[in-house]
């Protein structure tokens, strides 16, 4: 695991989300169960809900998807964060910092760490792109835990 910018040393109490860290909670990564487990809210902005969707109509289980995502929605400690903006004005920061920096990645990936650095929230992900975001708190987990599924 590398912790990113997450270096306060004690599990986030408020988390977000990305479509990785979402997948690999549903096969059941446990690193990703633990830090669900230690918030007090999970947060999943639009963006993640929209990539979600996006990938069940390309899958076998799109109806099951749903249903087990609802589910989760459903929880109380859990919370969709919608594109304000706020969050648009954190987009375009983190655009224009990556641009100079000569550092992008993916649109959807700018717009879900501009929802995460708006709520104050740590991001968790597979996903090293966001190593590249300024000022994202963040913990950007690594490979495919043993017994999960794939």
């Amino acid at each position: 695991m590398s912790s990113g910018a997450n270096t306060r040393g004690e599990a986030p109490a408020r988390l977000v989300l990305d479509t990785s860290a979402y997948s690999r909670f549903r096969a059941g990564d446990s690193r990703v169960h633990d830090l669900l487990a230690a918030a007090e809210v999970v947060l999943l902005p639009a963006t993640v809900l929209g990539e979600l969707h996006g990938a069940f109509e390309f899958g076998s289980r799109a109806k099951e998807n749903r249903v087990t995502l609802a589910e989760f929605l459903a929880e109380p400690f859990v919370r969709v964060l919608p594109t304000t903006a706020d969050v648009a004005r954190h987009y375009g920061r983190v655009y224009a910092s990556l641009r100079k920096a000569g550092q992008p990645i993916p649109a959807n990936d700018m717009w879900i760490a501009a929802a995460a650095i708006d709520q104050g929230a740590c991001l968790v992900t597979f996903d090293r792109d966001f190593e590249h975001v300024a000022g994202l708190d963040r913990v950007v987990l690594e490979g495919v835990e043993p017994g999960t599924d794939d």
